[in-house]
């Protein structure tokens, strides 16, 4: 009886590890589309005449993929890309809640850099669409792949009187 018992748990133990590592080939392809976004976004960004000022800002409250400025504007940016198989398009992975972390964020980032509080604040959205299911364990070039880009500019406001820091 013992040793059914150390078996059972083993077989308990080999399953819970097949499952992480489904979880980790699913959360590596969600990774790499992230990763190729920043860098499309970053490309479309210096082509419009901005100088990147920091990528992956982090603070308690959440991250700016992105900080850009040109002239007077000063832009943070979200960038979400998205295959096929997952439920909602890029645009609607900002919710909310996402949009109320990145503005607190934002005032996190301002607090600690004064010397951008006179630039134009803007929240602008990459989205990056897909129109295919991706294989999950392949390095892909996903520039190869048809794929829908949405630059949304000015995508939403900060209304600093709804924010508790």
């Amino acid at each position: 009886i013992l040793m059914t018992s150390v078996t059972n748990t083993q077989n308990k133990n080999q399953q819970q590890k097949n499952q992480n590592e489904v979880v980790l080939k699913i959360a590596s392809i969600s990774h790499q589309l992230g990763q190729w976004g920043e860098q499309q976004a970053v490309f479309e960004l210096r082509q419009a005449g901005f100088e990147i000022i920091e990528q992956n800002y982090h603070s308690r409250y959440g991250e700016i993929d992105i900080i850009a400025l040109r002239q007077h504007d000063m832009l943070f940016v979200e960038v979400k890309a998205r295959a096929q198989t997952q439920r909602d398009t890029a645009v609607e992975a900002v919710t909310w809640t996402k949009q109320q972390k990145m503005i607190k964020t934002v005032l996190h980032f301002l607090e600690r850099n004064p010397q951008f509080h006179a630039f134009y604040l803007r929240f602008d959205i990459f989205c990056f669409d897909f129109h295919q299911v991706f294989a999950k364990n392949v390095q892909h070039d996903f520039s190869k792949y048809t794929y829908d880009l949405q630059w949304i500019e000015n995508a939403f406001t900060m209304d600093t009187e709804f924010i508790n820091l």
